[in-house]
């Protein structure tokens, strides 16, 4: 179990990310436009995922829009934006914004945040995700993670890109 902040009071997770050198736990998400995306599928390419507690706070579609910015310069690269937020509401965002570069996935139909260790589980923030990065190599093994210490903070992008 992590330990991070919210608005510098202490929040907890339900598990701790992927380790560094081992295989990223498979996924499903639900995409905006209700199709979903697998690792499974994504096999040979590198793959951000940016996770983040909802599209709907400053921080986080921020983060959307700098991952959004920084996968249009990468190659062989996805970046997906993985929130427990409705497809809708991510699908808005993007629409609203003309984010193209990145797919959004929510977790709404998954065991993501267990898998990955970044559900909350104390409040406020229960059952929304913590921010984090990981970062995904073509072979299906982690590369990167980093998650943010204090939940309202931007997670350190150059460092995500960098191992790429």
């Amino acid at each position: 179990m992590a330990s991070v902040t919210f608005q510098g009071n202490a929040v907890t997770t339900v598990g701790e990310l992927p380790e560094v050198g081992q295989p990223a736990p498979g996924f499903t998400l639900v995409k905006a436009d209700l199709g979903e995306v697998t690792l499974e599928e994504l096999s040979g390419k590198r793959v951000i995922l940016n996770i983040f507690p909802s599209i709907d706070t400053g921080t986080c579609a921020t983060s959307v829009r700098k991952f959004n910015e920084e996968a249009s310069k990468l190659e062989n690269t996805q970046v997906i934006c993985v929130s427990a937020d409705l497809p809708f509401a991510a699908g808005r965002f993007c629409g609203a914004e003309g984010i193209e570069n990145v797919i959004t996935g929510s977790t709404f139909r998954s065991s993501f945040g267990e898998d990955y260790g970044v559900t909350f589980s104390s409040a406020p923030l229960t059952g929304l995700l913590s921010r984090s990065v990981v970062v995904i190599d073509a072979d299906g093994s982690v590369l990167y993670t980093e998650q943010v210490a204090e939940t309202t903070e931007e997670p350190n992008y150059e460092a995500a890109v960098a191992v790429l």
